[in-house]
């Protein structure tokens, strides 16, 4: 149960009523509606404006979630993933990959995961991965995916912090793509 009451538009000033996303993360989010502004804004520069294949950022995210165990964040980048080309056998080549399994991704791809999970997990970044990444993608897309995973560690933290419940159209996904229960 979220730790904050969700809000409504209709709860809102007038002046932010129509930037509320109809999210769960949002709802809780426009307690405080400049930091919910902001958040959004960084949201949709990362999903929109980003320069990163669209494909490899929303792998990043899924891999951040996965490392998480964030049931929130992971399933809604599932979801999300669908629509940027993100496939059914590469969110299961995420949880192989992690798991150490051979998967067919492609060297690029396998190294924005190995990326995500260092990030995610060590908070750093080896020397060995950034070479992989740096032969592939130039100092712009580099900068767009770190923030990415950079800023869906944040989000997952914040998810965890007000225990934001997972809506349900969402539940769906996590059924065909469990998180592993450790």
């Amino acid at each position: 149960m979220a730790r904050f009451p969700y809000l409504n538009k209709s709860d809102l000033a007038p002046e932010y009523q129509d930037k509320m996303r109809d999210i769960n993360l949002m709802k809780l989010l426009f307690h405080n509606p400049e930091l919910a502004i902001s958040a959004n804004n960084n949201a949709m520069y990362i999903r929109t404006k980003s320069k990163i294949d669209p494909r490899l950022r929303e792998m990043a995210i899924i891999q951040v979630g996965y490392c998480a165990r964030s049931v929130y964040e992971y399933s809604h980048h599932v979801k999300i993933g669908f629509d940027y080309g993100v496939s059914e056998d590469d969110v299961r080549a995420i949880a192989d990959d992690t798991a150490g399994k051979p998967t067919k991704l492609d060297p690029l791809t396998k190294a924005v995961l190995k990326a995500a999970r260092e990030l995610s997990l060590d908070i750093k970044l080896s020397d060995e991965t950034f070479a992989v990444l740096k032969q592939h993608l130039d100092n712009a897309r580099l900068l767009d995916l770190f923030l990415a995973i950079c800023a869906y560690n944040s989000t997952v933290r914040m998810l965890a912090a007000l225990q934001i419940d997972l809506e349900d159209e969402y539940q769906p996904y996590l059924d065909k793509f469990p998180l592993p229960k450790d």
